[in-house]
C-alpha cells in the first residue's frame, strides 16, 4: 500500500509597502497559476519510477503518450499516435505518429525519437524501471524491440502475442520524452504535453503552459505543485486561498468542495479452495449471500465503496449484472444445505492496516455478519506482510487481500487472482484461492493475447460469469480517490487512475 503524503505552499514572494497614497486602478486579473497539494512532491521527474502516485501524476502534464485514457475510463483513444494495426499473428503493433508535434524544446517528434524514448528504459543501466517491469512482464519483459519503420511509424515487436499493450501504454510511465543531463547529473525530461517542467526545488515543482499544443492547450498558464504536511495544514492553506486543489491520501476531513471517484485498488475475499469446506463451491456463495454491501459500507466509512462486480466500475471490460453479495437469510441457509455444510467455522486472515481504511474493522463487521448465518468466524489479525506471506503459503481458510488494476487493463486483476499460473504455495504466489478451473485459464489466456479489442471485451464478460458461478474469491470494495477544490476552481475532473488532466482545470474569479 502506498504512502501517500499532502503537500503546502509558500509563494516565496517578497511583499513591497510604498509610502505614497493609494491610487485607485483597475481591479485585479484572473490568477492564471493553479496550486495544488499532491503526495510527496518529487525531486526529480521519473515517470518509470511507479505505478502510482504523484509522479505519474506530474508526468500525465509533461509527457504525452501514444493513446491516452479516455475520461472516466480505462479505455483508450488517440494521442500522439492517431491510428495503429497489429501484424495477424499479434506480435508487432505499429503506431502511426501525429504531424507536427514538437517536444518541448522546439525539436519535432519522430519515429525514430519515440523509439529512443522506449528503448532507453531496456537499457542495462536504466535501474529496471517499475512501470515497464510491472507492466510488460520484466525488462525486457515481452518487449523485443522497439524501432523506427519510417519517420512516422513506429514498431513494437513483442516476443509473444500481449494484447495488454494497448491499454499499458496509456500509463504515464510510457511518455514519450527526450532526455538530456542537468549539472547535477540528473536526467531532464523534454516531453510534448501540454505542460513544461519549469522549476523543481525541495516541496514545489512548477510547471508552464506550452502555447499550440495539439489538444487544444491548457487553461491555466502556471501548475504549482505544493507539500502539505496534514490534514490541518490543508485545510488552514485552503482557507487562506494559498492552495486551489487539494489531492489527500484518503477521504478529506473538509467535504466542501470534495470529489471522489472509485479507483484501480479493490479489496477481496479469497477462500482457500484447497480446504474444507470452501472446496465446496456451494458454502463460497452461502459466504457472498451473508455479506450485506451496506454493511460493508459503513464499515469501509468514507475509504472505499462496496464492489458489486470482479472489475471497478471505471475500467473497460467491467460487467454489470447480478449483484455478487448480498441475500436472504433463506437464501444463505439453502446454499449452506445444498452444500452440506451446518455449524462450519473459518478463520479470516486480515492485515492489521488502520490507515484510510481500518481492515481489521472490515474483519469484525464480516465477522458479525457470517456469524449471524451461522459461521463460526475467528479473526485472525497480522502485520500485512506476515499477512501477505500466510496468505501466499495457504495458511488460511479465508483471507482478506488487495490487488491493484495495474495499467487499467482486466487483465492484471483477473488474470493473476484467477488462473493456475497464479497458484502456488511461495512467495510469489498470486491466486490466494488456490483455484484451478481450466476453462477459466483458457479464456483469460486467450484475453490476453487477442488483440481485437471487442473479443476480449467477450472474453473478460465470459470470464467474469464464470467466476460468479464459481467464486473462488469475492470482490469486497474499491478504494476511493479524493480531491478538494476551492470554489473558483473549474475544470476538474477526477480519473480513476488517478492521473487527472489538469490542463482542463482553470480559476474562475470570484464574483
Amino acid at each position: 500500500m502506498a504512502l501517500v503524503i499532502i503537500l503546502a505552499l509558500s509563494s516565496g514572494v517578497p511583499t513591497r509597502v510604498f509610502a505614497q497614497p493609494a491610487v485607485p486602478g483597475p481591479p485585479p486579473g484572473p490568477r492564471r497559476e493553479v496550486r495544488i497539494g499532491v503526495a510527496g512532491v518529487p525531486a526529480v521527474l521519473d515517470p518509470m519510477g511507479a505505478l502510482e502516485g504523484v509522479g505519474p501524476l506530474i508526468a500525465r502534464q509533461v509527457l504525452d503518450t501514444l493513446v491516452v485514457y479516455r475520461e472516466s475510463s480505462t479505455d483508450v483513444e488517440p494521442a500522439l499516435a492517431t491510428r495503429w494495426t497489429v501484424s495477424r499473428d499479434g506480435l508487432v503493433w505499429s503506431f502511426t505518429l501525429r504531424e507536427g508535434v514538437r517536444f518541448h524544446d522546439g525539436t519535432p517528434l519522430t519515429a525514430k525519437e519515440a523509439a529512443a524514448s522506449f528503448e532507453r528504459y531496456v537499457r542495462p543501466d536504466s535501474g529496471h524501471p517499475v512501470v515497464w517491469s510491472a507492466l510488460l512482464r520484466g525488462v525486457p519483459g515481452v518487449v523485443k524491440d522497439v524501432r523506427a519503420a519510417d519517420a512516422r511509424t513506429l514498431q513494437v515487436s513483442l516476443a509473444q502475442p500481449y494484447a495488454p499493450l494497448l491499454t499499458v501504454l496509456a500509463h504515464p510511465g510510457f511518455g514519450i520524452a527526450k532526455v538530456s543531463t542537468a549539472s547535477d547529473g540528473s536526467p531532464v525530461y523534454a516531453g510534448t504535453g501540454p505542460y513544461r517542467l519549469a522549476e523543481a526545488t525541495q516541496g514545489r515543482l512548477v510547471l508552464e503552459a506550452v502555447t499550440g499544443h495539439w489538444s487544444g492547450g491548457a487553461r491555466a498558464e502556471r501548475l504549482v505543485f505544493l507539500e502539505v504536511g496534514s490534514d490541518d495544514q490543508a485545510e488552514a492553506e485552503m482557507n487562506a486561498r494559498a492552495l486551489d486543489v487539494w489531492f489527500p491520501p484518503g477521504p478529506p476531513r473538509r467535504t466542501e468542495g470534495a470529489l471522489s471517484i472509485p479507483g484501480l485498488r479493490v479489496g477481496f475475499l479469497s477462500f482457500q479452495t484447497e480446504k474444507e469446506p470452501f472446496s465446496r463451491r456451494k458454502i463460497r456463495q452461502a459466504v457472498a449471500a451473508a455479506i450485506d454491501p451496506p454493511v460493508i459500507g459503513r464499515a469501509l466509512e468514507r475509504g472505499a465503496v462496496p464492489l458489486l462486480s470482479f472489475l471497478p466500475p471505471g475500467v473497460w471490460g467491467h460487467r454489470e449484472g447480478s449483484p455478487l453479495l448480498g441475500g436472504t437469510r433463506q437464501t444463505v441457509a439453502a446454499l449452506l444445505r445444498e452444500g452440506g455444510g451446518s455449524h462450519l467455522k473459518a478463520t479470516l486472515l486480515v492485515p492489521a492496516e488502520q490507515g484510510p481504511l481500518n481492515l481489521p474493522k472490515v474483519g469484525e463487521a464480516l465477522q458479525l455478519m457470517l456469524q449471524a448465518a451461522d459461521f463460526g468466524v475467528q479473526l485472525r489479525v497480522e502485520v500485512p506482510d506476515t499477512a501477505q506471506v500466510a496468505g501466499r503459503a495457504g495458511e488460511h481458510d479465508i483471507v482478506l487481500g488487495e490487488a491493484l488494476v495495474a495499467g487499467g487493463d482486466p487483465h492484471f486483476l483477473l488474470y493473476p487472482l484467477s488462473t493456475s499460473e497464479g497458484v502456488g504455495k511461495s512467495g510469489r504466489a498470486s491466486n490466494l484461492s488456490f483455484y484451478r478451473n481450466p476453462r477459466v485459464d483458457d479464456v483469460l489466456i486467450r484475453a490476453s493475447q487477442l488483440s481485437f479489442r471487442a473479443e476480449r471485451h467477450r472474453l473478460y464478460q465470459r470470464a467474469q460469469a464464470m467466476l460468479a458461478e464459481d467464486l473462488p474469491w469475492i470482490p469486497l470494495y474499491v478504494r476511493l480517490l479524493w480531491g478538494v477544490a476551492r470554489p473558483e476552481v473549474r475544470g476538474l475532473r477526477l480519473h480513476p487512475t488517478g492521473f487527472h488532466r489538469l490542463s482542463t482545470v482553470w480559476l474562475e474569479p470570484a464574483r
